[in-house]
């Protein structure tokens, strides 16, 4: 299946350790080659991860040069998209399951299977993991690095109060009502309501029986559902008084910095956070980490992959040896151990360094029942465009469970006609 926009419709869719380096792998070029590499990497420990990368990349090839340049979430499809459009698109660009599609169309990825399939180290990745940078029998990345959601959680606080680490979102919600204590500025959960909070409410509406994108690859929201899961979500805010109450406009730093300074005792994010989280509170005594609770129909919480893909065919063999350095075991822990987020590779995710770290347990455990994020054209834009800011809408009181999934329903309708 071939799926191609013309310019209108790009334009439409874009508005939506150094030691260890001697065993590495040589590159061999006969002359300095720079290459630039987009990615959306925000947090102090998430550049801290990419600079000991490509330490460890520049030891090993020194005739390769590269160039990060980072780019917000909120603006890398129209970014992306003017680049394609202006033929200014970088060397290689990190790529969510959730974009996979939408830039496929728009024509922005090189095919790169016979390099996957011929790579030394493709056995060390599971075929899962390609899943969502494939079609049609081709394959357009590398997975660099794996999203495992998971919960945090304040353990004295816990075990102060006495109550279990919940397993269900209605153990949550009892919980979060449990912990609050406005008048002292504590709350139960720190809810995402604002940039990024878009995905955890598309899980919470699967979680209760609405997924967006069916098995027989059919898209659409069940209403009754859908709706149970917003009045229930919002409702920890509106009806319950157990999350912040400035949660409509929390965003990624919000959320981490509110957990960090005891504002909140839980929240939802992955383990791309943990160093951020560890940082300010001690690990195992202060707080822990938790699987994602389930919901009335089914858990869900998302193992995702941040693709790395070769997106113009010029340097694209020195692009290839970055992409590929992203699988080797010391890259992906040195990784690992400055931000949280696990390694893709088999052979890395079983070194001591992580499975010897009971923090890392919940994570693990995820591994056997987490599920990718929904991907299809106009899949991301929806979610940015329209599940976010109608599920704010309920928030701030301007708008009912129901009136928001039905503006939901149409906004699916209008991005996947």
């Amino acid at each position: 299946m071939t799926i191609r926009f013309d310019r209108r419709s790009m334009l439409k869719l874009g508005g939506g350790a150094l030691a260890a380096s001697a065993l590495l792998p040589k590159g061999a070029f006969a002359q300095s080659t720079s290459i630039n590499y987009w990615h959306t990497f925000t947090s102090q420990s998430e550049q801290a991860g990419l600079d000991s990368v490509m330490a460890l990349f520049k030891a090993a090839h020194p005739d390769i040069s590269v160039t990060p340049e980072n780019i917000p979430n909120p603006e890398f499809m129209a970014k992306i998209t003017a680049a394609v459009v202006s033929g200014s698109r970088p060397n290689v660009t990190m790529v969510s399951s959730e974009r996979f599609r939408d830039l496929l169309a728009m024509g922005a990825l090189i095919d790169m299977t016979d390099r996957v399939s011929n790579w030394e180290r493709r056995a060390d990745f599971d075929d899962s993991r390609f899943a969502s940078i494939s079609l049609d029998g081709k394959t357009y990345g590398v997975p660099g690095f794996a999203f495992v959601d998971w919960m945090y959680y304040r353990k004295d606080w816990f075990e102060e109060a006495g109550i279990a680490v919940p397993t269900t979102w209605v153990e949550l919600r009892e919980a979060a009502i449990k912990l609050t204590d406005a008048s002292k500025g504590r709350y139960g959960y720190g809810l995402r309501g604002g940039p990024g909070g878009q995905n955890i409410i598309i899980n919470m509406m699967e979680a209760f029986g609405s997924p967006v994108l069916h098995a027989d690859g059919t898209i659409g929201l069940d209403r009754d559902k859908a709706i149970a899961a917003i009045d229930f979500f919002a409702g920890l805010l509106v009806k319950d008084g157990a999350v912040p109450p400035s949660a409509a406009n929390d965003g990624f730093r919000q959320i981490i910095e509110g957990f960090q300074t005891g504002q909140t005792a839980m929240i939802y994010h992955h383990t791309g956070s943990y160093q951020d989280i560890a940082s300010k509170l001690e690990p195992g005594k202060q707080f822990g980490t938790m699987a994602i609770p389930a919901g009335p129909a089914t858990r869900v919480a998302r193992l995702a992959y941040a693709y790395n893909t070769i997106t113009k065919e010029e340097g694209a063999d020195a692009a290839w040896e970055w992409i590929k350095f992203w699988g080797e075991p010391d890259a992906a822990v040195a990784f690992l151990e400055k931000t949280g987020y696990f390694p893709a590779s088999t052979v890395a995710a079983q070194d001591q360094r992580i499975i010897g770290n009971p923090m890392y347990a919940a994570a693990a455990d995820t591994l056997a029942f987490g599920i990718p994020q929904p991907s299809f054209p106009g899949a991301a834009g929806w979610a940015e465009s329209s599940v976010l800011p109608n599920f704010q809408r309920v928030l701030i009181g301007e708008a009912t469970a129901e009136q928001a999934v039905d503006e939901m329903i149409a906004g699916l309708a209008e991005a996947t006609a």
